[in-house]
């Protein structure tokens, strides 16, 4: 089926998901997940109450007990589950698409990810098959308010903000359920309430332009920082002084004048293949330990939770952190930065003179390349690059990423859309130019 993806299931309403498909996916969970009782959250998207109406019935239908936790972020949906134990949790939720979309996440006990390959493949199987349903013992609905509790315990990291001027943009998603009580009333809000029909600008901080409008603010205002979510709350990113944008994965490295900045013992780290090679140079000043990793949540907080690593993140502006049950948490994240960048306030340093400290290299960004031929593409470029230059590195468990003295590049398949993503970075604009202009040339023979 269409909506079935690498990390969850998603579509857009009544084309690729409707109350059938839903009720389907609900009724088969415990053929592929033999689990007693499942929590679930949804977002404030306008078919998430159809959609938790008839996944509830098809899971009761099958026996199972839901936990009905009402609107929820996606990252309180992972802290529920781990807080209380549960066999499993699902979000409803389209996380940064157009209104039209909704989706699912799920996790297993103990918070952990469920991707395609861990399961829903087959769950998708059970679904598109002709299998009738037969109706168990029915399972039971109850209500699991835990909000307050959730609240609390984000709030163990909060700080006064005394130092910053702060504009927060929730994008009509659902960050603005706890945004005003963590970051304060001092704190400029842009698209506060939770809205299905985000209308201010699409819950995808990662385009430009849903970033217009916080990114003048901080301008006009005067502010410190800028800090935008995504719909779901479990990404977020962060505009500096100066109204620029601060690409998420130097934000790993940020990270770490919170967590290593005393005596701490040597830690792990996780980023994903495309993160900055400042990053874990940066890092390396704490003596910390980077693992390089795929790109996404079913591979990311696995592997944070395989090496027992402090905390991670991705370009996408995802961090995960171990005291969150090595999940992730937009928030968190959130409240974390703001409290470094209120430190560096106080000694008169600036978001981008912390961020300039980091960052060393000339970026790409994330292009991409709409080819059919994947896999021959990306050979093409390792054979060109392997023939003329030698690499230093070679990474091929998410694509490509081979890294040479002076400048390195990420070529991977993407898992949701039919496009190759490229990315790449030099020591210089000059030489980044050169580098790209040689691989922009071959991938165009593919096209």
């Amino acid at each position: 089926m269409k909506a079935f993806k690498a990390y969850d299931i998603r579509g857009v309403w009544l084309k690729d998901l409707d109350e059938t498909v839903v009720y389907r996916i609900g009724y088969f969970y415990h053929r592929v997940f033999p689990v007693q009782s499942v929590l679930v959250g949804r977002d404030i998207r306008l078919s998430s109450d159809a959609m938790f109406e008839a996944l509830s019935e098809g899971l009761r239908d099958s026996g199972i007990d839901v936990y009905d936790a009402g609107l929820t972020t996606t990252p309180m949906n992972y802290w529920g589950n781990g807080a209380y134990g549960f066999d499993g949790s699902i979000m409803i939720t389209a996380s940064h698409n157009a209104p039209e979309y909704n989706g699912l996440k799920f996790s297993g006990r103990d918070v952990q990810p469920i991707g395609y390959a861990e399961g829903l493949n087959r769950l998708e199987a059970l679904v598109d098959s002709n299998e009738l349903v037969i109706k168990r013992q029915r399972g039971k609905l109850y209500q699991k308010d835990y909000a307050a509790a959730y609240l609390q315990f984000l709030e163990k990291y909060t700080t006064d903000l005394d130092n910053l001027k702060v504009v927060v943009d929730c994008s009509n998603g659902m960050a603005g359920l706890f945004a005003r009580q963590l970051f304060g009333n001092d704190t400029l809000y842009l698209n506060l309430n939770p809205d299905g029909h985000f209308a201010a600008h699409y819950p995808n901080p990662l385009e430009a332009k849903n970033r217009t409008q916080i990114e003048s603010v901080v301008k006009e205002e005067l502010c410190d920082v800028g800090v935008i979510f995504d719909g779901d709350a479990d990404r977020v990113m962060f505009i500096d002084e100066k109204g620029q944008f601060v690409s998420p994965d130097l934000v790993i490295a940020l990270l770490g004048l919170h967590f290593f900045s005393g005596n701490t013992p040597k830690e792990k780290v996780v980023q994903d293949i495309r993160t900055s090679k400042a990053v874990s140079e940066y890092l390396s000043r704490y003596g910390v330990e980077v693992e390089t990793w795929r790109v996404g949540r079913a591979f990311g907080a696995t592997k944070l939770k395989e090496v027992n690593g402090i905390y991670g993140g991705e370009l996408a502006g995802h961090y995960y952190f171990r005291d969150f049950y090595f999940s992730d948490s937009g928030l968190l994240a959130a409240l974390l930065v703001l409290n470094i960048l209120n430190k560096a306030a106080a000694n008169n340093i600036t978001f981008s003179q912390l961020i300039s400290d980091i960052s060393v290299y000339a970026n790409t960004g994330e292009v991409n390349f709409k080819i059919a031929q994947k896999q021959e593409a990306m050979d093409a470029l390792r054979a060109y690059f392997e023939q003329n230059e030698t690499p230093e590195k070679i990474m091929d468990f998410d694509g490509y990423r081979l890294e040479f003295a002076d400048w390195w590049f990420n070529i991977r398949p993407s898992n949701t859309e039919p496009y190759l993503r490229f990315l790449a970075e030099a020591r210089s604009e000059k030489l980044l130019k050169e580098k790209t202009d040689i691989i922009y040339k071959i991938l165009d023979t593919f096209k």
